[in-house]
């Protein structure tokens, strides 16, 4: 953590936030205020490692077309995996707002120690949130008026956050996924469209990826089906099919 947070601000939030960080692949978030909604659908992914060496498996998203033109991709979801061993994802798409504190967000660097609150674009009364900072304390606030629109999720960075400080966000099934610098006075809206995708070698859950560094990545097309299978192999090349049934 930069030396300029290190007076460990987490301790000293008084801003209400809903759901925690969760560790690993399967782990259940324990709750903290009010518990998510259930998720009508849940999704799958079946991954297997038949490479040489010892890898990560890490799911993320692209932040292609969601509005935000300097958010950045994090690793989504992270599990370890031996040669020859096989590990499961499970998710729902149950949005929620992030933020931390990271300094300057930058490739490579960990979105850690972050704090998260319930949100749902289609709902306009959870779909934008303000975040602040008063009186040393970073958090969500709520938003003035009612600016974004559906289908998007907005954040609206009040002029008080100091620069280069922390970051925000939107996370999915209580995982980070996307974020952006909070530029004080800035107006984030996201519009996100869940598209999959896998890779595969030395990864932290909620690393800065800079997905135009990633070769050997896999989109994981889900259609018309819940569960997938990918399997990579012996020359780091995925193969990706539906599970059968």
């Amino acid at each position: 953590m930069p030396p300029h947070h290190q007076d460990s601000a987490l301790s000293r939030r008084r801003f209400l936030v809903t759901g925690a960080a969760c560790a690993g692949a399967l782990a259940v978030p324990a709750a903290v205020g009010t518990p998510f909604a259930a998720a009508a659908t849940q999704y799958t992914l079946t991954a297997t490692n038949n490479s040489t060496q010892f890898q990560d498996i890490c799911l993320f998203q692209k932040a292609v077309g969601l509005g935000v033109p300097a958010a950045l991709s994090l690793a989504w979801l992270t599990a370890p995996a031996h040669p020859g061993h096989t590990v499961t994802f499970t998710w729902s798409v149950d949005y929620s707002f992030v933020w931390a504190l990271t300094g300057p967000l930058m490739t490579g660097i960990p979105f850690m120690d972050w704090e998260q609150a319930a949100a749902d674009p289609d709902d306009q009364l959870r779909n934008q949130t303000g975040f602040d900072f008063d009186n040393g304390n970073y958090g969500f606030v709520p938003a003035s008026g009612s600016g974004t629109p559906l289908g998007g999720l907005g954040v609206q960075i009040l002029p008080g956050v100091p620069d280069d400080t922390a970051s925000v966000g939107i996370g999915m099934d209580s995982s980070p996924v996307f974020a952006a610098q909070a530029v004080p006075g800035a107006n984030l809206v996201f519009t996100p469209h869940p598209q999959y995708w896998i890779t595969a070698g030395t990864f932290i859950r909620g690393e800065v990826l800079n997905v135009e560094e990633i070769t050997n990545e896999a989109e994981i097309p889900y259609g018309n089906t819940f569960s997938m299978n990918a399997v990579l192999g012996k020359t780091n090349l995925w193969t990706v099919s539906a599970t059968k049934s």
